[in-house]
């Protein structure tokens, strides 16, 4: 008897990140990379935060379980109108961020921040003649 063979389809991922400091992630996250805080979970008031954000398509869980994830993880998220991100980020004044613009060997414009906890955040847009000019290099 052969099995009949099935045609898998890949979807989409769920990062976790660790965090430390749920203020600090919303400040982050939520304030700052305007992602939207879907639901928070706790299994009792004296556990730990697991919690999903989102923006547009891409979503996040952020965890205080040790046993998740570690810190200092990196993420490239693919991102249209990556300039007009910048600008938004950048009109944030954001104390402990201030990214800039690189245009990759590997024909990608990025954006990069990291989070509180060590975890690197590379927005990433396909790099076109048009999006290269008026780089802004990452400061």
């Amino acid at each position: 008897m052969s099995i009949p063979e099935t045609t898998v389809n890949l979807q989409a991922i769920t990062p976790i990140l660790r965090i430390f400091d749920v203020k600090k992630a919303t400040e982050f996250y939520v304030d700052f990379l305007e992602f939207h805080l879907d639901w928070e979970h706790k299994f009792a008031a004296d556990m730990p935060l697991y919690m999903q954000i989102s923006c547009d398509a891409c979503v996040i869980h952020l965890s205080e379980h040790h046993g998740d994830c570690s810190p200092g993880a990196a993420l490239r998220i693919k991102t249209e109108h990556i300039k007009a991100l910048h600008t938004r980020l950048i009109g944030k004044a954001y104390t402990f961020a201030k990214p800039g613009l690189e245009a990759t060997p590997w024909n990608t414009l990025e954006l990069q921040v990291t989070d509180p906890f060590g975890n690197r955040i590379i927005y990433f847009e396909p790099l076109t003649e048009e999006a290269s000019s008026g780089v802004i290099a990452a400061g």
